[in-house]
């Protein structure tokens, strides 16, 4: 079915937070979504974090170590004291090393799982969106939020968490460690802290902005090459001389992205390169301090040992500090992807089942469909409805034909039979059901479609068969091939039935990959079956011999069929003529010819311009 529907545009998306307004504050809401992505393994995550704070705690024996050799082993010349705390020192890197293989192994394990739960739960959540969604979003938008943004978040779930509590805990270690030996340098150390806190902040937000920015022009990017490189699209540029158009469009947008990535990279580094340097030569002050304040070494003031396992556990101090810095602006920008991606996750899914609905077995399916003064809009407030008191019925064994000009509603009353769409007013009955009552599952196996714009997997001809049924035998296979006039051209391919069709079935004639979707309907053997100029893609020997491969294939079924061409309808049992979304002419085709009205005047010109071209 044509995709040509109108006020489509309220599925498009912007990307987050483009323009140049500053990013929002951080929001709670995300933090907490965020965070119970981690629910499902609370208890590996309380697995590595008991192993952070072990971890943390042995961080502090070293230093202490290092003190009591000096001051107790060294300068009191204690050589079995010395061989103790040597011999400490060396086993516990060592205890440190296998806990932290093992906090890495299980914090794998817990980001992996995560991000195939985001991957998944995004994917099964755009499955489920309305038609009207995928209408106004690019597919390049679409695979850029699935691929870049929830890889853009992997390092978050993987480390960022982890990271956090790490260095927290580090940190805390550390400055207890320190303050014990000596809380007047402790303080000298830590005095610039707040600066520094208050600088990084600001530098998140330009990181979260930029990020931003990044991923919102690495999604365009994927929708210029998705659109270019795609066999539709290349084959369109070729014809209309169209590549340099494109390959410039691709620059522009490649150099955007390069401006961007350097920026991203760049944002505090100046920063980060000032608190570097500044723990650089902060032990510096503190040996002088030391030096000329506190007596280093002389009686009543510190000794050796503790200045030097001071300075230490400065050392060590720079690094959880320095990552928790870094960690927040890293944090800022990932949770502008984040934002994206539950942007996508909020998005409404208007249809599903209700509570209760009905599952009916395709078997007791008769396939009575039926329209009760339906009317509906695209989009709610439009001024014209797309559908506007439609009342029909279709029995089985029959055929029902929706004609009228483009625009006038015919695709939309497709949608609408398939439960594509609810309606806004009136009703849809199957089988005297209300399509709303009923399970998806049981409205889908009873339906079947042939589309006029025909799409085909990129696979093989037995994969694209097997959509219509996918437990069929070969013989199943055959025979609806057969009945498609389509098996005897599959047998001559290299492959046969396992010969790949190409991309959206470019391998095959425009008139072969429609008797394909033909055969596929066959084997989905349906109770209702909705034709959308099912045979334009033939020509007139392939569509008689078509024909009557779909006269068996209607025999006892429903039937809605869409046609541009009035000659494949002339013997349906009811002609809707339709025009702006309601029926103003009904009746069979001898009945609509004898008013002499809208559709006979339709006649009359199809018929002239046909008997023009035979003659020419």
């Amino acid at each position: 079915m044509g995709m040509h529907m109108g006020g489509g545009g309220a599925g498009r998306l912007t990307p987050a937070y483009q323009g140049q307004d500053p990013p929002p504050p951080i929001n709670r809401s995300t933090l907490l979504r965020v965070l119970k992505l981690f629910r499902p393994y609370r208890r590996k995550v309380f697995g590595v974090l008991c192993i952070l704070v072990v971890v943390a705690g042995l961080g502090i024996v070293n230093p202490v170590m290092l003190k009591l050799i000096i001051d107790q082993g060294i300068l009191q010349h204690k050589t079995k004291m010395l061989l103790i705390f040597a011999g400490i020192m060396v086993i516990t890197p060592m205890i440190s090393t296998g806990l932290g293989v093992w906090q890495t192994y299980l914090n794998a394990v817990v980001g992996q799982r995560m991000m195939q739960d985001l991957r998944v739960a995004l994917y099964s959540h755009l499955q489920s969106l309305p038609l009207r969604f995928f209408t106004g979003t690019r597919t390049g938008e679409i695979q850029s939020r699935l691929t870049n943004d929830v890889g853009g978040v992997d390092s978050v779930i993987t480390n960022t968490a982890t990271s956090i509590v790490s260095n927290l805990t580090r940190t805390a270690a550390t400055l207890t460690g320190m303050a014990v030996l000596s809380w007047q340098l402790t303080l000298i150390s830590v005095v610039m802290m707040p600066v520094f806190l208050l600088v990084t902040t600001r530098v998140g937000q330009v990181r979260r902005k930029v990020s931003s920015d990044t991923q919102a022009t690495l999604a365009d990017l994927s929708a210029i090459a998705e659109e270019t490189l795609s066999v539709s699209g290349i084959l369109l540029s070729k014809v209309y001389g169209r590549e340099k158009v494109t390959h410039q469009r691709y620059v522009d947008e490649t150099g955007r992205l390069t401006d961007l990535m350097i920026r991203q990279q760049m944002v505090g580094r100046w920063f980060f390169g000032f608190i570097s340097t500044f723990f650089s030569i902060l032990p510096a002050l503190v040996y002088l301090v030391a030096g000329l304040f506190l007596h280093a070494g002389r009686s009543g003031g510190v000794s050796i040992g503790t200045l030097v396992a001071f300075t230490t556990f400065q050392s060590q101090l720079f690094f959880p500090i320095g990552q928790l810095l870094n960690i927040q602006v890293e944090l800022q920008g990932a949770l502008a992807l984040f934002d994206r991606i539950f942007q996508y996750l909020d998005e409404k899914v208007e249809i599903e089942d209700r509570p209760g609905a009905l599952s009916i077995p395709s078997d007791r399916i008769r396939g009575a469909m039926e329209f009760e003064d339906v009317g509906f809009r695209y989009e709610p407030g439009t001024p014209a409805p797309a559908v506007d008191g439609v009342s029909f019925r279709a029995d089985p064994g029959q055929l029902v034909a929706l004609v009228g000009h483009s625009g006038a509603g015919k695709s939309t009353l497709t949608y609408l039979a398939a439960r594509l769409y609810d309606v806004d007013q009136g009703r849809v009955l199957l089988d005297g059901h209300d399509l709303r009552n009923l399970t998806q599952e049981t409205i889908r196996d009873s339906i079947a479609v042939v589309t006029q714009e025909t799409f085909l997997f990129h696979g093989t001809i037995r994969e694209n068969l097997l959509v219509g049924k996918h437990d069929a035998t070969d013989s199943e296979l055959q025979a609806a091939a057969r009945a498609a006039s389509i098996h005897a051209r599959i047998m001559e391919l290299p492959e046969g039935y396992d010969t790949l069709s190409g991309e959206r079935g470019y391998r095959l004639s425009g008139g072969e990959k429609q008797r394909v979707a033909l055969a596929r309907a066959i084997l989905k053997d349906p109770r209702i079956l909705i034709l959308d100029e099912a045979t334009s893609a033939l020509d007139t020997h392939s569509e008689r011999e078509i024909q009557g491969a779909l006269e068996q294939l209607m025999y006892g079924r429903t039937t809605i069929a869409i046609a541009h061409r009035l000659s494949t309808i002339l013997a349906a049992d009811q002609i809707l003529m339709l025009d702006h979304g309601r029926i103003i002419e009904r009746g069979t085709h001898s009945q609509l010819l004898a008013q002499n009205g809208a559709y006979a005047k339709l006649y009359l010109e199809q018929f002239a311009s046909e008997r023009v071209a035979a003659a020419s």
